[in-house]
């Protein structure tokens, strides 16, 4: 779908991907429906958007997609809206064993990644198909691959965000609708600071090889207008996920016994 003149709704809009997706859609976009929880920063954003295209229309929704209530709200809401282009980027990660994982924490990541993602996408699906125009790009990640040990919820969350992306989009075939879903590897964002509750890991894992914000944001876009079902950001990551998606489960079990094993000695 070409995204010049669409109307979208960007959700988790106040900070990261979110946020540089508004930027990036600023020049092109008729109207932005910014949802996050933190309604000065979303304010921010309205008022640098505006600085780059004073004929667009930006609206601010401060919402807490933790919260089923707020979310069900927001569903009805944009059930009545005239939008084209659903940007399901809010997310939640903890990093650290399951077993230990504060449940509200898990509760929430599920109800964020997942749940509300879920609800947002059947309440403007039905008005897309109706008028034949409409894109759904939803932030998953490279984690949804694969199971990981310590992000254990986060990438089975990821998983579900990309299997249904798939299968809406085979739905959805043939509909003038276009639904894809963005699997980034790391990328430099709060969303990892969060995410983390060991400080030491944090810094360890800063060092490492990161795709920018803006290239994310930009293979996203660029996938839509594509039509193109999955978009991995980085010739890196494209490689390494390459490599790993074909590894067999058994390979991926012995590399974690062997990563316990080393964690065990360490200590």
């Amino acid at each position: 779908m070409k995204l010049d003149g669409c109307s979208a709704v960007i959700t988790g809009a106040s900070a990261g991907i979110g946020r540089e997706l508004a930027r990036q859609l600023a020049g092109r976009a008729k109207l932005l429906v910014l949802v996050a929880r933190r309604r000065d920063r979303l304010e921010q954003l309205r008022s640098e958007l505006l600085r780059v295209n004073r004929a667009l229309q930006v609206e601010i929704r401060e919402v807490d997609l933790s919260n089923l209530e707020q979310t069900v709200q927001l569903a009805g809401w944009l059930a009545n809206e005239r939008i084209d282009f659903l940007v399901n980027n809010a997310g939640l990660g903890d990093h650290g064993s399951f077993a230990t994982a504060d449940p509200i924490r898990v509760n929430e990541q599920i109800q964020v990644n997942a749940l509300a993602l879920t609800a947002l996408t059947r309440a403007l699906l039905p008005r897309m198909i109706a008028q034949k125009r409409g894109a759904i790009l939803s932030v998953s990640s490279s984690a949804g691959f694969l199971p990981l040990p310590d992000l254990a919820v986060y990438a089975a969350t990821k998983a579900y965000v990309t299997s249904f992306s798939e299968a809406i989009r085979a739905e959805t075939r043939g509909l003038g609708i276009t639904v894809t879903a963005l699997c980034p590897g790391p990328v430099h964002t709060e969303f990892a600071e969060v995410a983390d509750r060991d400080q030491q890991m944090r810094k360890v894992r800063t060092s490492l090889a990161h795709v920018s914000v803006e290239e994310v944001a930009g293979a996203g876009l660029s996938a839509i207008e594509r039509d193109k079902a999955l978009a991995v950001p980085g010739t890196a990551m494209k490689i390494v996920m390459t490599i790993v998606r074909a590894l067999p489960l058994a390979v991926l079990r012995a590399a974690w016994r062997f990563s316990g094993t080393r964690k065990m000695y360490a200590k």
